[in-house]
């Protein structure tokens, strides 16, 4: 008890730290999950054929894509590549273009790594 008397603004500072770690976390987590229920909205607009809201959800999603952590455009581009097929080229296909988007994403900082 001794301690946390003679040391009390660094137990409080330390608590705090601890709390607002805590609060980031839990907003990185938000932003991600906010990120899939997008993503998943935006293929279920494509594949429903409801294409103004669908290329309103595509604009999001790139206005987005670079700041997303390389682990979750991994991820969209695994989603969208189990609904397209990468060897055909498709334009007018926004799920087709989200992938090759995110593809060029991922590999721009492949190479920005390898510099």
């Amino acid at each position: 008890m001794r301690f946390v008397r003679r040391h009390r603004f660094l137990v409080v500072f330390v608590a705090l730290l601890a709390f607002c770690i805590l609060m980031v976390d839990q907003q990185i987590k938000a932003n991600q999950s906010q990120h899939v229920e997008i993503r998943e909205a935006f293929i279920l607009h494509c594949l429903k054929g409801y294409n103004p809201e669908a290329a309103r959800l595509y604009t999001r999603l790139l206005r987005d894509i670079q700041q997303l952590p390389d682990e979750t455009l991994i991820n969209d581009s695994q989603r969208a590549l189990q609904l397209v097929d990468p060897a055909v080229q498709q334009p007018q296909n926004l799920i087709w273009r989200y992938y090759w988007t995110v593809r060029k994403e991922l590999s721009t900082r492949k190479l920005a790594e390898g510099k």
